[in-house]
């Protein structure tokens, strides 16, 4: 019933095989996140039983309905929307590991004082607007660095890297520019030294992109239609800065 899945896992992950191996890149380097908003998790445990075990969910909501159906199987979560602070609670109570959409010091703020509160540490990426679309989230490029200098000051939340929603086109030259820019501000990133502040992860490239993403430095590689299959709710749905976010 759900071979389509293992099916398609193969193909993603020969796919990216292919791309490190053409970049000079290790395999190892690069992880495969399932993004597996609105997928069952019946469908989302076949993929972890085929060792898929890197899932991400855009909507809390999402999480949280998911949560009883797969806490008993092993698997890590990451968040990859766009978060409201009245949400923080939620995402510490179904045990998101890492949350790769930090854009805006008052989240970050709220995260802390959450997180202080529970004496708790997360891990977050920082997720930069690459694109220049109005109606993707993401720190300017110009204020990233800024951002992370002050994030950088709380101690409970541990930065490894850098997010980004790449340009949905088939123009692979201007989807490029954006995976180049977050690899460039990464480098100057790493230059500043800055203190308590790692930039191991570039989190970058989906299905229609993942080789480029890989040739330019992804270390991890969102997908979810090439698993999962096609959704009955667009893309721009999950995100969109005008759509209502849960």
């Amino acid at each position: 019933m759900y071979n389509d899945i293992n099916h398609n896992i193969a193909q993603i992950e020969a796919r990216m095989a292919k791309a490190c191996q053409q970049s000079g890149r290790a395999r190892a380097e690069v992880k495969l996140l399932l993004a597996t908003k609105t997928v069952p998790p019946e469908r989302i445990a076949v993929a972890l039983q085929q060792g898929c075990t890197l899932i991400a969910e855009n909507k809390v909501q999402e999480l949280k309905e998911k949560y009883e159906a797969l806490k008993t199987i092993p698997h890590t979560n990451h968040f990859i929307g766009h978060l409201q602070s009245n949400k923080i609670k939620d995402i510490l109570k179904y045990e998101v590991s890492c949350l790769q959409s930090l854009d805006r010091w008052e989240l970050a703020e709220k995260l802390h004082q959450r997180l202080a509160t529970e004496n708790r540490k997360m891990e977050v990426l920082i997720q930069v607007n690459t694109s220049g679309e109005e109606s993707k989230f993401g720190v300017h490029p110009d204020q990233a660095i800024a951002l992370i200098q002050e994030v950088a000051q709380l101690d409970t939340l541990q930065i490894k890297g850098l997010m980004t929603i790449g340009l949905f086109s088939a123009d692979t030259k201007q989807v490029r520019k954006c995976f180049q820019l977050l690899r460039s501000i990464q480098q100057e990133i790493i230059a500043l030294d800055i203190p308590e502040v790692s930039m191991d992860e570039l989190s970058m490239g989906m299905s229609g992109d993942l080789e480029t993403a890989i040739e330019e430095g992804a270390t991890i590689i969102r997908v979810g239609t090439a698993v999962f299959g096609q959704r009955t709710t667009p893309d721009h749905y999950y995100w969109n800065e005008h759509t209502t976010q849960i």
